[in-house]
């Protein structure tokens, strides 16, 4: 009606207005499939997302004619690709700093014979870019990929310790009157005491008899690009450097890669 104000646009007036459908579909089908190890039938795919045979076939057969997505030899089994896979480690600043890191980890883990990890944010998560194995037979490791949370583990609280003020600002809006803002609340002393001792060694919170030793990899205005994580184990049947030790050894590996 004339003379009436414009309502605001909401989120999901925006939402609406930016759908892209057949976009949505094929980012459903890769989410899917990241989450089967081995692959699934497209009966089953059209089953889990409840949509017609016809559109996910459609989809189906240009993801593999993109080479995001693998048929199996008999054709009745999808898996992903390595594609998502080659382009994330594509992107230049990730890149590099892996490329810097490996070395520095690789020599840690075989001073300190303790296997260790570089992490990255990911929006509300954290990412694991690298890891370096330990020289014995023993260790504890997690996959190169890995999406790990940022309030319930010790890179990620790290990364939240650090995290610059515009980041941090955006985080707490997204979690604004979610569980995830209460325990950051709760949280917040223990980072503030986090980023005042430049470290963190703490029992792992997800597995029983490790403590993680996590330091932060800082941009030149003192923010965390990165963190370094150890997943210090206690062996009973050999010689190792202390926990003390392999922190000093990690906080070197940080401090030239915050130079670089």
């Amino acid at each position: 009606m004339a003379g009436q104000s414009a309502r605001p646009a909401t989120e999901a007036d925006k939402d609406a207005r930016y759908r892209a459908p057949a976009l949505d579909k094929g980012l459903d089908i890769l989410e899917l499939l990241s989450t089967q190890a081995g692959g699934l039938t497209r009966a089953e795919i059209v089953k889990a997302m409840g949509r017609g045979p016809s559109e996910v076939y459609r989809m189906l057969e240009r993801l593999v004619a993109r080479d995001y997505v693998a048929r199996s030899r008999e054709g009745d089994r999808y898996t992903l690709s390595m594609k998502l896979f080659v382009l994330a480690h594509r992107h230049p600043p990730v890149r590099r700093l892996v490329q810097c890191a490996l070395p520095l980890m690789d020599a840690f883990a075989q001073q300190a014979g303790q296997s260790c990890h570089l992490v990255v944010a990911d929006r509300d998560a954290a990412t694991v870019v690298a890891h370096a194995s330990s020289p014995g037979n023993w260790e504890y490791g997690i996959r190169i990929g890995s999406r790990i949370e940022l309030l319930t583990t010790g890179s990620g609280q790290m990364l939240l310790a650090f995290q610059d003020e515009n980041a941090r600002a955006e985080t707490l809006a997204r979690w604004a009157g979610t569980r995830e803002s209460e325990a950051y609340a709760r949280l917040e002393p223990v980072l503030t005491g986090y980023r005042a001792a430049g470290y963190r060694i703490g029992e792992s919170q997800q597995i029983r008899g490790v403590d993680d030793i996590t330091v932060p990899i800082l941009s030149p205005d003192g923010h965390a690009i990165a963190v370094l994580t150890c997943a210090y184990i206690q062996r009973l049947d050999d010689r190792q450097i202390d926990i003390r030790q392999a922190l000093t050894l990690l906080r070197e590996i940080a401090e030239k890669l915050s130079l670089s």
